[in-house]
C-alpha cells in the first residue's frame, strides 16, 4: 500500500514554474532519499508533504486521503538547523508534543497521564543516546546531540511520515554515521515512512530504500522559469527487510563505492538518461 502518492503535481509562482509533472508512490515503512542540483525543488517538494505549501496543480494522498492543509502530528520533520527550544530541557522538549496536544490551554499534563508520557520520552530519549542528559538545555549539548534530540522530538509524536531536510549537513562524518545507525535502529522498530532531502549521495544510498533524483530537463536560461524540474530517476537500493548487513557495517559502506553511486557522481549533473 503507498503511504503517499503523488499525482501530476506541478508548483507555480507567478510565472516562475519550481516542479512540474511530479508522478510518485511511496509505500508505507519505505526510507526514499531525495537527491538533485541546488535549486531543483528538493525542499519545496518536502514542504508539500508537511503541508507548508499547496500544489498549483495535482493530487497529493496520504493513506488513500488528501494530504490535510496543513503540518500535522501525522508528519514529523528535522531540519538541518536544530530546530528544538532554547528554554526547555531535552526532556521538556520532548515532552512538549504531547503536552500540547492533549492539553492545547495549559500545555501541561498531570499525574498518571504526565507519568506515562514522561516514561515514554525517556525511553525515547535513551533510545537516541540521550538517557543521561535529561535535564541539560540545548545549549549544553553538541551539534550532533541536538539533532538526536530533534528526532526524538519528532519521533514521540508517532507519525506516520518522517521528513527531513538535509537534517546531518551540518555534522562531522563521524558523528553523522553514528545518527545513521540511531536513525536507521529508529526507523525499523518504529516502521516509520521516511523521506529524506540531501546532497550526499553517499547518504543517499547508504540510508535509503529508493534514491529519486530530481533534475530540470530544459536547463538553459532562457528556459528556467518556464519549465521547472522533474522526477528524472527512481531508483530502487534494497529491499526494507534485506538491511541487516548494513546495520552492522554503515560506517564502512559510507565510505565503499556503490555502482548506483558511481553512475551518478561521475556526471556532471544528475540529468535523466532520457533527456
Amino acid at each position: 500500500m503507498s503511504a503517499i502518492s503523488i499525482r501530476k503535481v506541478w508548483v507555480e509562482y507567478g510565472e516562475q514554474i519550481v516542479l512540474e509533472r511530479l508522478d510518485l508512490d511511496i509505500a508505507s515503512g519505505d526510507f526514499v532519499a531525495i537527491v538533485g542540483p541546488s535549486g531543483c525543488g528538493k525542499t519545496t517538494f518536502l514542504r508539500l508533504l508537511l503541508g507548508q505549501e499547496r500544489p498549483t496543480r495535482g493530487t497529493l494522498l496520504l493513506d488513500g486521503a488528501p494530504l490535510p492543509d496543513e503540518p500535522g502530528p501525522d508528519r514529523g520533520v528535522v531540519f538541518q538547523r536544530y530546530s528544538v527550544f532554547p528554554h526547555l530541557t531535552v526532556l521538556g522538549n520532548v515532552l512538549l508534543g504531547g503536552e500540547l496536544q492533549a492539553a492545547p490551554l495549559l500545555a501541561r499534563l498531570f499525574g498518571t497521564a504526565r507519568r506515562r508520557q514522561v516514561e515514554a520520552a525517556s525511553a525515547l530519549l535513551a533510545e537516541v543516546g540521550l538517557g543521561e542528559h535529561l535535564h541539560k538545555y540545548p545549549s549544553q549539548l553538541s551539534g550532533g546531540m541536538q539533532q538526536r534530540l530533534a528526532l526524538a522530538q519528532a519521533l514521540i509524536m508517532r507519525p506516520k511520515v518522517l521528513l527531513l531536510d538535509e537534517p546531518f549537513g551540518a555534522l562531522d562524518p563521524g558523528i553523522r554515521a553514528e545518527i545513521h545507525v540511531v536513525l536507521r535502529r529508529l526507523w525499523k522498530e518504529t516502521g516509520v515512512t521516511v523521506v529524506m532531502v540531501t546532497h550526499d549521495l553517499r547518504e543517499a544510498f547508504s540510508l535509503g530504500t529508493r534514491v529519486v533524483v530530481f533534475d530540470r530537463l530544459k536547463r538553459r536560461n532562457e528556459e528556467r522559469t518556464r519549465y521547472g524540474a522533474t522526477i528524472t530517476q527512481n531508483i530502487e537500493v534494497r529491499k526494507r527487510d534485506a538491511q541487516t548487513a548494513l546495520d552492522a557495517d554503515i560506517q564502512n559502506q559510507l565510505g565503499r563505492d556503490d555502482p548506483a553511486l558511481e553512475e551518478l557522481s561521475g556526471r556532471d549533473d544528475l540529468a535523466s538518461a532520457q533527456q
